[in-house]
């Protein structure tokens, strides 16, 4: 029976497999994405300093980088910066509340 079972569900675990490859690429290059952006930004402030390019050239290419890595993170979502902003913020508002629980009354 389990013999069978694994012949008539082996097309939708190929097709499962496929899809999570697919995904896993899909992230990858996303994530390689920025890393992409932040080397031609290097090689844009190396240009500059070797006077490859004008100021006006430099300022231009690096606001279309920096507008690129801004949408990157916008698409992200919420960054781990903002995560750990209120795990510190809920840890601050339990200390005042067990503060005040503990207060003598006035």
């Amino acid at each position: 029976m389990l013999l069978v079972d694994d012949i008539l569900l082996f097309p939708m675990h190929g097709l499962l497999w496929i899809f999570r490859e697919i995904h896993d690429r899909a992230v990858e290059e996303v994530a390689n994405e920025g890393e992409a952006i932040a080397q031609q930004l290097r090689n844009l402030y190396m240009q500059l300093e070797t006077n490859a390019i004008t100021e006006e050239q430099f300022a231009k290419g690096e606001k279309e980088l920096l507008d690129r890595l801004d949408a990157i993170e916008a698409r992200s979502g919420e960054g781990p910066d903002d995560e750990e902003l209120e795990t510190e913020e809920d840890e601050l508002d339990s200390e005042d509340e067990e503060t005040t629980a503990h207060e003598p009354p006035r």
